[in-house]
């Protein structure tokens, strides 16, 4: 499958490792491959990334990017409770995607374990990214304790990415809305 010629080659690129690398797993997908199925020269691939992690990160900001505009959305005008819930089901919502397979920074770290690597950098970005958000909403809605609170919820997220892959994603997704009740019961608001 090749990806849409009319698109600028970087951006082919990107669209087809972000496809790719997802489906497949990062180590799974080499250059050559993606030079082929993006339809570019290698000259180009090595122009616009000038390694393989190069476009590694690319992809996995790119990811955050959505996943960051996608939970701006909908937290928009809402209490801090419906945020929190609105949040929550943005990022249960992806479990049931068709051909979801997992979380693309808990894959990618799974192939990249050295804590040092320059893609790992990415990775920690969108995770303290995540805890900081979710702290925020902890925060909003008045928990005695933000942080732990945080945490919960990342694990609560971290958990329902990987067993939406293996169960029934459906009941994952009701499981993490429901578990935003528990956490922060009606009398905490």
């Amino acid at each position: 499958m090749t990806t849409a010629p009319d698109l600028h080659p970087k951006d082919r690129l990107l669209r087809t490792a972000s496809r790719l690398f997802y489906a497949e797993g990062i180590h799974a997908v080499g250059v050559e491959r993606l030079i082929s199925e993006a339809s570019v020269t290698r000259a180009t691939f090595y122009r616009h990334y000038p390694s393989k992690d190069d476009l590694v990160s690319a992809y996995l900001t790119a990811t955050a990017e959505d996943i960051r505009d996608a939970v701006g959305r909908a937290r928009h005008d809402k209490s801090p409770r419906e945020a929190l819930r609105a949040v929550m089901a943005v990022l249960g919502d992806a479990t049931l995607d068709d051909g979801f397979r997992g979380c693309q920074f808990l894959n990618a770290a799974a192939e990249y374990p050295d804590p040092g690597h320059p893609v790992r950098a990415v990775i920690d970005d969108q995770r303290t990214w995540l805890f900081e958000m979710l702290r925020d909403l902890s925060a909003s809605l008045d928990h005695p304790d933000p942080d732990h609170a945080a945490r919960v919820l990342v694990l609560l997220h971290d958990g329902a990415f990987q067993a939406a892959e293996l169960d029934n994603a459906a009941v994952v997704r009701e499981t993490l809305r429901r578990a935003v009740d528990e956490v922060f019961p009606a009398q905490d608001v």
